[in-house]
């Protein structure tokens, strides 16, 4: 736990909380190394809540925009319930705080695979800010329909720790039956395109 977020935990939760292995894991997450893929995300006045940050529950849609958006745009999921032969359901999902980002900021979200199984996936995720500078993070058309993968220039533009991590699960099941199903090739081979070494 770091910033602002520990200082208003009592003294006792930040050792109970963090062991020393468990924090070397998340200093590791908030690292664009930890991720392949990433999305600019365009935060709205109604993100905001009455403290003028983006309100916690909304962190979770940034996740689930940029899963849903590589899982279409890179591995051929359908997603219309009458017409694809699977949908995915969301049976997990986690997010750490670590600092507050505001409309209207543009921070890139990061997406990475920690692990396919035979109808589920395990997904890390983070957001990094925008750096602190006047000059504000370019993003055009084609960053936001096709995102970018790691190594990209445009990453220098963004804060190099997240201020948000976390992790999500989905189990893919037959739409018909809702019982988990196999995972079609092609979507298996681009979720591991997103494997990384920092997977724990």
């Amino acid at each position: 736990m770091t910033c602002w977020v520990s200082r208003l935990l009592p003294r006792k939760v930040h050792s109970l909380g963090t062991s020393r292995k468990s924090q070397r894991v998340v200093d590791c997450h908030r690292h664009h190394e930890a991720y392949g893929y990433f999305l600019p995300i365009q935060t709205r006045w109604q993100d905001n809540d009455q403290y003028g940050h983006v309100n916690n529950a909304v962190y979770y849609s940034y996740f689930d925009t940029i899963i849903n958006h590589y899982l279409i745009r890179y591995c051929g999921l359908t997603t219309g319930l009458l017409t694809s032969p699977m949908v995915g359901f969301m049976v997990t999902n986690r997010c750490t705080f670590h600092a507050p980002i505001s409309f209207p900021q543009v921070p890139v979200a990061a997406l990475a695979v920690e692990k396919v199984g035979h109808s589920s996936v395990h997904y890390r995720l983070a957001l990094f800010p925008p750096k602190a500078t006047k000059e504000l993070p370019s993003v055009n058309h084609w960053d936001l329909s096709d995102g970018f993968f790691f190594g990209h220039p445009k990453l220098a533009h963004f804060d190099s720790s997240a201020c948000t991590t976390g992790s999500s699960v989905h189990v893919f099941v037959n739409p018909a039956t809702s019982k988990p199903t196999g995972l079609p090739e092609d979507l298996r081979e681009g979720l591991l395109r997103l494997m990384s070494p920092a997977s724990v």
